[in-house]
């Protein structure tokens, strides 16, 4: 078939691997100038540790990893309180820092690096809209060309055009738990450790600080906050996001003042709301979608990068089995892409609770003191560890990989 995929990330270049690989013509159209190889430090769970060895490249993520030992949290000075290490045993699940921690630019360019030969790649170009019938469905281009192919995939993030224009109008495909986030790059110094920073200042708010290569560290800022202003702001132009991080923590203390400085300079800069993505249905007629613009988890289930590396093996897969099967291959394939995947994203999701999320930002001094009392107890009794070590399953629960004829890349 001729397949469009509409968004060039993970779930993109993970879905163009696995279709060419399945003798499909494959065209990903890319609205950045260039292949989008910058973000913020992601990581890899369970499932979708499985799903990139089956791609043949856990070797090549392997050497391309960020060395964070573990996450520390501390105090309005700095000092840590309470410290969860990696568990780098092999045996269990991962805690709050994964065994496979990337920079989310080095994984898109890793599997990009492994599609580009065999897939035709268009940059500074979207899908605006569609027209589909029974045997093709037209793309509409932000240039103002068209173009038709057999099966057109929306693997473009959490705020998907291409899902918009599934969706009945008014339908909101979002359950928020009222927490924000923004995320940049400063300089690193001297203080900047392998160990993730976490301060808590009252207010509902969280600081966090990683440090991913010699010269540049991660800034995080969390909020609790259920405004209409919070939630308009990762719309507006990037000068007016910063002011309003600036404004909401100017008096936080810590490394603020660093952090705040550092934003109007960083060569990165991202703003959103922590959300997930909740439709019944991920495709209509030719049209289906993936990764976030289907399924976004949200940054709290900490399989978000993973569940788009797991759902694009588990379309291409359904794809690439029915293929032959003419003209029904291609409804089955959606139809078992939903039945096959819906119980592992129910799960993922499932994961994150919004009341556990807001004990973990407390809005007074009292109520951080004693989170970090009741860490520090836990930590000194090795409970996180021991948990990690000898736990059955990881976030994913105990949902496995399909495993399909042609998931055999190394």
């Amino acid at each position: 078939m001729r397949i469009l995929v509409a968004g060039g990330g993970v779930a993109g270049q993970a879905l163009a691997f696995w279709l060419t690989r399945g003798g499909h013509q494959v065209t990903v159209v890319e609205r950045f100038p260039a292949l989008r190889a910058s973000g913020a430090q992601v990581d890899l769970r369970g499932q979708g540790i499985e799903a990139v060895a089956r791609m043949g490249l856990l070797e090549t993520v392997r050497g391309r990893l960020v060395d964070e030992a573990g996450v520390a949290f501390v105090d309005s000075r700095g000092r840590p309180k309470a410290t969860i290490m990696a568990n780098t045993s092999g045996k269990g699940r991962q805690t709050l820092t994964s065994e496979y921690e990337i920079m989310r630019g080095d994984l898109v360019s890793i599997l990009h690096e492994a599609a580009r030969n065999d897939t035709e790649h268009v940059f500074g170009k979207s899908v605006d809209g569609f027209d589909q019938d029974t045997r093709r469905v037209t793309a509409h281009f932000s240039d103002g060309t068209s173009g038709e192919y057999d099966l057109l995939i929306g693997a473009d993030g959490q705020g998907s055009r291409i899902r918009r224009a599934l969706l009945p109008e008014g339908v909101d495909p979002y359950w928020r738990v009222g927490i924000h986030m923004a995320y940049w790059f400063v300089p690193r110094t001297a203080s900047d450790t392998t160990i993730r920073d976490t301060c808590m200042v009252p207010g509902g708010r969280q600081i966090m600080r990683r440090s991913h290569n010699a010269t540049e560290t991660q800034v995080y800022f969390v909020l609790r906050e259920e405004s209409a202003e919070a939630s308009a702001v990762h719309r507006a132009p990037v000068e007016q996001q910063q002011k309003f991080w600036a404004e909401r923590f100017r008096d936080a203390g810590w490394q603020t003042d660093r952090f705040i400085e550092g934003m109007q300079d960083s060569p990165f800069f991202h703003s959103q709301e922590v959300a997930q993505v909740r439709i019944d249905n991920w495709a209509e007629g030719r049209v289906v979608l993936a990764g976030d613009a289907a399924h976004c988890a949200s940054p709290y289930s900490g399989m978000g990068v993973s569940g788009g590396l797991v759902g694009a093996h588990v379309l291409a897969g359904e794809i690439n089995r029915h293929a032959n099967d003419r003209p029904t291959g291609l409804p089955a394939a959606l139809a078992n892409y939903d039945r096959v995947l819906r119980p592992f994203v129910d799960e993922i999701q499932g994961k994150v609770d919004p009341r556990i999320l807001r004990v973990g930002m407390p809005m007074t001094k009292h109520a951080i003191s004693a989170f970090q009392n009741a860490t520090a107890l836990a930590c000194f009794f090795r409970i996180p560890a021991l948990v990690a070590r000898f736990s059955k399953k990881d976030r994913g629960g105990h949902w496995q990989l399909p495993a399909y004829a042609d998931a055999h890349a190394a």
